[in-house]
């Protein structure tokens, strides 16, 4: 029963409710399954590495700037990404969203005491479970399953 008492339910609250607005979308587009497939890994990329230790981060960020050429491709990397930012300002505020809400989870679970491999768990089955319930909610609705 402590555990319960320790889980950050306002920060897992707000991530299961920004995921679930991803999955109302992709479902009002009508995504192809393997975008739901690239989602599903790409959020748990996410997650795992704002769970992952500092100490690994540092590893590979050492990797990808270890030399001119490398970082000179991840400046330029950079600059188009930035571009595309202005170019499609919603979807960079979607993502910044979501983003910012695992952020929240994150720092939440690490002040509460909890280690990387259960906040991992956690943040990733409500990730899935948002983004499902996201999709289930639009269908049933523009399906019209209640009346």
């Amino acid at each position: 029963m402590l555990i319960v008492k320790r889980i950050p339910w306002m920060a897992l609250g707000l991530l299961l409710l920004t995921y679930t607005t991803l999955g109302w979308s992709l479902s009002d587009l009508q995504a192809p399954w393997f975008v739901w497939f690239v989602l599903v890994l790409s959020l748990l990329l996410l997650v795992g590495t704002l769970t992952a230790p500092y100490s690994t981060l540092a590893k590979y960020s050492i990797v990808l700037f270890g030399s001119n050429t490398k970082t000179f491709v991840a400046a330029v990397l950079g600059a188009f990404l930035f571009f595309m930012m202005l170019a499609w300002f919603r979807v960079f505020l979607d993502t910044l969203l979501i983003v910012s809400s695992a952020i929240l989870a994150r720092i939440d679970f690490q002040s509460t005491g909890f280690k990387e491999g259960q906040a991992f768990i956690v943040t990733s089955i409500f990730s899935i479970v948002g983004v499902g319930l996201g999709a289930f909610v639009h269908t049933a609705i523009t399906q019209h399953v209640w009346l």
